[in-house]
């Protein structure tokens, strides 16, 4: 089965552009457009990794990572925070609110992959983990 992929971007081309690489490298992808609709879509279908934007009209990056974190259903899904801004600050920031990795905007098509294919192990051992536990319980 091919890991599912949340792409969370206000900018349509931005989701197009991460979307053609993920899919021609056997990732499923999902979009989102907002903050709020990220939040409806993983309720629907849990994804294997998200892909957030930090700057969003609305609910922004750092808040839905916040409410995904306290989600029993969605706090073991890497979250890679996607970004232009390089501050320091901005990045201590996204990981207090629990994102688990960053990916600079403009999107290099390697560095997608790789941090894609990082978090879809990690998220796969997070998954056994649970299930281990779960049996012994």
């Amino acid at each position: 089965m091919k890991p599912i992929v949340l792409i969370v971007d206000d900018e349509p081309i931005n989701v197009k552009i991460m979307a053609a690489v993920l899919e021609a490298n056997n990732y499923q992808v999902r979009s989102a457009f907002s903050g709020e609709e990220c939040l409806r879509r993983v309720e629907a279908e849990a994804p294997d990794v998200i892909l957030l934007d930090v700057m969003m009209p609305g609910m922004d990056g750092f808040a839905v990572t916040r409410i995904l974190r306290q989600s029993e259903r969605a706090c073991y899904i890497p979250i890679v925070m996607v970004t232009a801004l390089s501050d320091v600050k901005d990045r201590v920031k996204a990981l207090d609110a629990g994102a688990d990795d960053f990916l600079g905007k403009p999107v290099e098509k390697a560095e997608l992959l790789a941090r894609v294919q990082a978090s879809v192990k990690v998220k796969a051992y997070h998954d056994e983990m649970r299930r281990q536990q779960q049996e012994k319980d």
